[in-house]
């Protein structure tokens, strides 16, 4: 079989759980002949028609609003932003009426939220955000952010075929620059199940996303000098793998938790407290975070480049509390 890359990956997903049940369809802004801004959705309107594969105006909100509503009759919609960032648009439609339906009154809400997330692409301040945790916070969603194409394709049929509103994000650094070879025959990732990227003894870290290349990389880095990294990737936000998270602390005593998100209220604070509250017993160092600044993402690429968490930062992290 040969290599897909990540974007291949979720263009396969989609067609796959359309082919599989008529109730999926997709809506966005240019995402029918035009394919996408980044062109996830190229061919589908061909194959499927335009009821299947909507284009819509340039307004998140009421795209939000229309997807829940078709989401009522039974159909699942799957509704692509060009930018993760513009999904503040549409805010109140998601924690108010998506993320609250089932709570409320026994509704399912089988809606996907996708689109192109992180920084790294010289997208500036308003493209190359990570809104994750205002998400993460809001009780009645689910946060997917896979690292592999592997894992974006088994992902993303998984949300579509769950009854919760699932937000799936999609760092379009990786897009078009990690390839691998995927089984011929249908497959799902489950929601809310951490891997081990790499098993090691000595430090853990705990990513998700673009930065599990970058922990990888820091692996290699470090293994030269006989420090051994253990790298788990959370693949899923929310629900949170907490049952990872301990044993992997378990396993090597110090953990680093790195993401691209902002440091201030970033996830690697609610997984300190995860450890503190389910494995402090066995921690012979604190907790080291590593994280992007507490700033809008650059559009300068020195500044960028300032701004997000580096191999570098890692391999001395990893240094310091394997002396510790």
């Amino acid at each position: 079989m040969p290599a897909v890359t990540y974007l291949e990956a979720i263009r396969q997903g989609l067609w796959e759980e359309m082919e599989r049940d008529p109730a999926v369809f997709c809506m966005g802004e240019d995402i029918g002949v035009y394919g996408g801004a980044f062109k996830v959705t190229e061919g589908l309107i061909h194959h499927f028609g335009p009821e299947r594969v909507i284009d819509t105006p340039i307004a998140e909100g009421a795209l939000v609003d229309a997807a829940f509503g078709a989401a009522l009759t039974g159909l699942r919609p799957v509704v692509e932003f060009q930018f993760i960032d513009f999904i503040g648009c549409a805010f109140n439609q998601i924690t108010n009426m998506l993320a609250k339906s089932h709570y409320r009154w026994g509704a399912p809400a089988p809606i996907v939220l996708r689109g192109p997330c992180g920084g790294g692409v010289r997208g500036g301040p308003f493209h190359s955000q990570n809104p994750e945790m205002y998400f993460v916070h809001t009780p009645g969603m689910k946060v997917v952010a896979p690292g592999t194409a592997y894992d974006a394709k088994g992902l993303i049929k998984s949300a579509i075929r769950d009854n919760n509103p699932v937000l799936f994000l999609e760092h379009k650094f990786l897009y078009r620059r990690i390839k691998e070879e995927l089984p011929a025959d249908d497959y799902v990732v489950p929601l809310g199940k951490a891997r081990a990227a790499r098993e090691g003894r000595d430090v853990s870290v705990i990513t998700y996303a673009a930065m599990l290349h970058v922990a990888l990389a820091a692996a290699e880095t470090l293994a030269k000098e006989g420090i051994e990294l253990e790298v788990v990737d959370l693949r899923t936000l929310q629900p949170l793998d907490r049952e990872a998270i301990s044993n992997t602390v378990k396993k090597t005593n110090k953990v680093i938790v790195l993401h691209e998100d902002t440091r201030t209220a970033g996830i690697a604070g609610e997984i300190t407290a995860v450890i503190n509250e389910d494995a402090f017993d066995w921690l012979a160092a604190p907790v080291v975070r590593i994280a992007s600044l507490d700033t809008p993402v650059p559009f300068s690429p020195p500044l960028e480049e300032f701004f997000l968490p580096k191999v570098a930062d890692v391999v001395r992290a990893a240094r310091r509390l394997k002396s510790y």
